[in-house]
């Protein structure tokens, strides 16, 4: 009970409206529904010659007590019955009965689908809500938390999770919107027609919900187990469309193959295991009120037998059909209540992810950048993902307008240091400066509007040429995206696509060259027209004829710009103003390159290597 408080109160508080209107068409329905069954008594009198012929009219008085109206009610149907009987002849009233039958049923079902209706909106918009948040909590986290979780498992919480809190707990929501409205009025009409039949009702219900509630108790602890191998499995699919290449090369389609067979075969016991439970509750609860039922027969039967009952053979039918009606929405009402559980495991899957604190926070009073004047400064900066050092005591200092190339071995923490400038991670000791200014003192989006990234892989979406370069920068004309093309030498292979800027490039630029790809990632950073540029290994995935046009491209984009170069291919920076050799996380040298041969240390040997 308390999942299903905190789902409303988390939930539905956008959508009181559509609650409230859901509520009173749901009381509509019960109400129509009882005048509907109540046809089943004059019928069942008539056919049965069930008469009462010493009544009489009694007059309505409102100040009267509840039971005595009740007494009145039928005491007066009783007469109207009679005297249409008496003027209008049995088939005539018949008729009438049958009319009064289908008007109730058509409000009856008409405020049903209202009802229905009314939950639509709340629904679509708690899942439109819910993916909402999930994606812009996503989009806000930092790069770091991506190294730790799973690309697929993510994918599964968007997607199959966020599926089964509609299938599941917004189900569950409709349910209990309608079926407690129908019990508690269905069983307070059973109290005011017979109170010992209604308490006896009572006492066997607890007993048959205590049997239902069983079944339960394992559903949430299943549930997340599924989720977590939906969420493998996604993750391997990823693995192998991404890796397919490595796969066919190594002739390993079996050994994959085998090992997602028996994740599917994994998750299908599970599966089984969690729909057998769920689906049994139907049955069991229907076998339980058939069960209900049959004592309520006898036991009524016995009353009504023995003259001790308050109502006739006709409204004992009729009370039974009310009763009988309360089993579907108390079968609902469990299956509700399973829903719950069962959501409630991928709902906490979601949460882990909506409750992951973000560990680069926001200054709370930033300070106002106008845009780059001076210098960029790294002091004393140390940095370290887990337990181990990556960067340590960095002095660094790229003033405007220059070009600072940074060298080293693989695993040195050339990429690390440049990625902490836009915060992509967070200094751990030491601080970077913009202008004299701590970046932890400037909001992320000032610092990387600043910015113009180039990374050794581009990273291009399944959109056409012309969003692509416009990618981040509004309004972009389509004037300025084919002068940036043109500066990036990418115009003349755009326009000899089919249609031109307007031609899609396939998922992550799968139709075009690394080359091309490179290019367009370098137009890009063109129109952004960003004072300061991060080139990180722009060309060393390219070949020679590729690196060329590539670095033609650069060289624009590289002109009156302050830049940080991450490079392995060192005849590329050979221009750089000041080149800083790393070596297991510390800068062993620096100076431009004719000085650092003359030095004939750590990078004269990587400038021989490439050389050899």
């Amino acid at each position: 009970m308390f999942n299903i408080i905190s789902i409303f109160k988390r939930f539905l508080p956008p959508y009181k409206k559509y609650v409230f209107w859901s509520l009173f068409f749901n009381f509509l329905t019960t109400i129509f529904s009882l005048f509907s069954f109540a046809a089943l008594i004059p019928v069942l009198q008539i056919l049965f010659g069930i008469k009462k012929t010493d009544v009489s009219y009694m007059a309505w008085s409102w100040d009267d007590s509840l039971l005595h109206l009740v007494d009145v009610t039928k005491n007066n149907f009783s007469f109207y019955l009679n005297e249409a009987i008496l003027y209008s002849g049995v088939e005539l009233t018949l008729l009438l009965i049958g009319l009064f039958l289908i008007v109730m049923t058509a409000f009856k079902t008409g405020t049903a689908y209202l009802g229905v209706r009314m939950t639509i909106p709340l629904r679509t918009g708690v899942v439109r809500d819910l993916r909402n948040k999930l994606y812009k909590k996503i989009v806000s986290l930092p790069i770091g938390y991506f190294t730790e979780e799973r690309k697929g498992d993510i994918m599964s919480r968007m997607s199959a999770d966020v599926n089964e809190v509609e299938v599941s707990i917004l189900n569950a929501v409709d349910m209990i919107f309608k079926n407690p409205v129908m019990i508690v009025i269905y069983l307070a009409v059973m109290l005011l027609m017979s109170w010992e039949l209604t308490i006896f009702v009572v006492l066997l219900l607890p007993v048959s919900g205590w049997l239902i509630g069983i079944i339960g108790k394992n559903l949430k602890r299943k549930s997340n187990e599924v989720q977590e191998q939906q969420g493998e499995m996604l993750s391997q699919m990823d693995e192998t469309i991404s890796g397919l290449r490595v796969v066919k090369a190594f002739n390993a389609e079996t050994k994959i193959e085998s090992r997602f067979a028996a994740l599917n075969e994994r998750m299908r016991k599970s599966f089984f295991v969690l729909h057998a439970r769920y689906n049994l509750a139907a049955p069991l609860s229907e076998f339980v009120g058939t069960v209900v039922i049959a004592i309520l027969l006898w036991f009524g039967g016995v009353l009504i037998v023995g003259e001790k009952s308050s109502i006739g053979p006709a409204e004992f039918i009729y009370y039974l059909v009310i009763f009988y009606s309360i089993i579907n929405p108390a079968k609902e009402l469990s299956r509700a209540f399973y829903g719950v559980r069962k959501g409630t495991a991928a709902l906490e899957r979601i949460d882990k992810i909506l409750n992951t604190e973000n560990n680069i926070p926001e200054p709370k009073k930033p300070v106002e950048i106008t845009g780059f004047h001076d210098k960029i400064e790294f002091k004393d900066l140390s940095f370290r993902y887990q337990s181990e050092w990556v960067l340590k005591d960095i002095n660094l200092t790229v003033p405007k307008g220059k070009t600072v190339a940074l060298v080293g071995q693989s695993g040195s923490g050339k990429t690390t240091l440049i990625d902490l400038f836009p915060r992509f991670y967070e200094v751990k000791k030491g601080e970077i400066l913009l202008d004299g200014v701590n970046i932890k003192k400037i909001r992320s989006h000032d610092i990387r509007k600043l910015i113009g990234n180039v990374n050794q892989e581009a990273i291009l979406f399944n959109d056409t040429f012309f969003n692509n370069i416009a990618f981040g920068v509004e309004e972009a004309t389509m004037e300025q995206v084919i002068e940036a093309a043109k500066i990036a030498n990418a115009h003349d292979f755009i326009m000899a696509t089919e249609n031109g800027y307007d031609s899609t490039i396939g998922d992550r630029g799968s139709k075009l060259s690394g080359g091309q790809r490179q290019r367009i990632s370098i137009a890009r950073a063109i129109l952004k027209n960003p004072p300061i540029l991060i080139l990180d290994e722009a060309t060393s995935a390219l070949d020679t004829e590729s690196e060329k046009m590539v670095q033609k491209a650069l060289e624009s984009l590289m002109k009156n710009r302050t830049t940080l170069v991450v490079a392995h291919r060192l005849s590329t920076i050979k221009k750089a103003d000041e080149i800083c050799v790393l070596h297991e996380g510390r800068i062993v040298e620096r100076g431009k390159h004719d000085e650092l041969i003359a030095l004939n240390g750590y990078y004269k040997k990587l400038v021989d290597m490439q050389s050899f």
